[in-house]
């Protein structure tokens, strides 16, 4: 069974935080969505604020920090990425930023990538199209169609016990389970493990 490794990376300030909350869900649906195409699932959760001080003193020092060097790690072996952040002045945290500035640029090159935000009300919803999907637009990634922001009035049911919130949620995790089906572009497949035993024994003939 073939193994997708997601990293969830929340930008949340608060305990907890809606941006955890969205996130939570957005995992949980592409965890049991890609479990049902067939694959093993491996989510690893980050928690930006967790990282701040590592962040900052990143930029001043040119170094990351043991904790942060191994998120950095994990992002970049990660075949799929959720990226959720909480609204301020109608753009990403700053945090979110930062944390997306001391990656290497080329090492997001063809990951897939679902976007969530959280605001205060549905008019911060434009961040998504206009701030968070150019930046990961530059950085050469995969983005799912559908983008989810929530805001207050998404945290509850309607009458009928149905969340608009979670049909949301679920169409944009199918499309990152789709974009995480088959073979991956940044996957790079080990010679040795994907040649035929009679071509490899062949190379070894010749290369004597």
């Amino acid at each position: 069974m073939e193994t997708r490794r997601i990293t969830v990376l929340s930008a949340g300030l608060g305990v907890p935080s809606s941006s955890r909350l969205l996130a939570d869900q957005l995992a949980a649906s592409a965890k049991r969505q890609l479990g049902d195409a067939g694959y093993e699932v491996r989510v690893d959760i980050v928690e930006l604020r967790d990282l701040a001080v590592d962040i900052a003193n990143n930029f001043v020092t040119g170094y990351a920090a043991p904790r942060l060097a191994e998120v950095i790690a994990g992002v970049e072996d990660s075949d799929g990425i959720i990226a959720v952040t909480p609204v301020f002045s109608a753009s990403y945290s700053g945090l979110f930023k930062s944390f997306i500035d001391v990656l290497d640029p080329k090492s997001l090159d063809g990951k897939a990538v679902l976007l969530g935000a959280t605001g205060g009300t549905d008019r911060h919803q434009m961040v998504l199209d206009y701030a968070m999907r150019p930046l990961f637009t530059y950085l050469r990634t995969r983005i799912t169609q559908t983008s989810v922001f929530a805001g207050p009035q998404d945290w509850g049911n309607t009458d009928d016990g149905a969340s608009p919130l979670s049909v949301r949620v679920d169409r944009a995790a199918g499309e990152l389970a789709r974009l995480l089906s088959g073979e991956q572009p940044h996957r790079k497949a080990d010679p040795m493990e994907s040649l035929p035993f009679e071509q490899l024994l062949a190379g070894i003939t010749a290369a004597r």
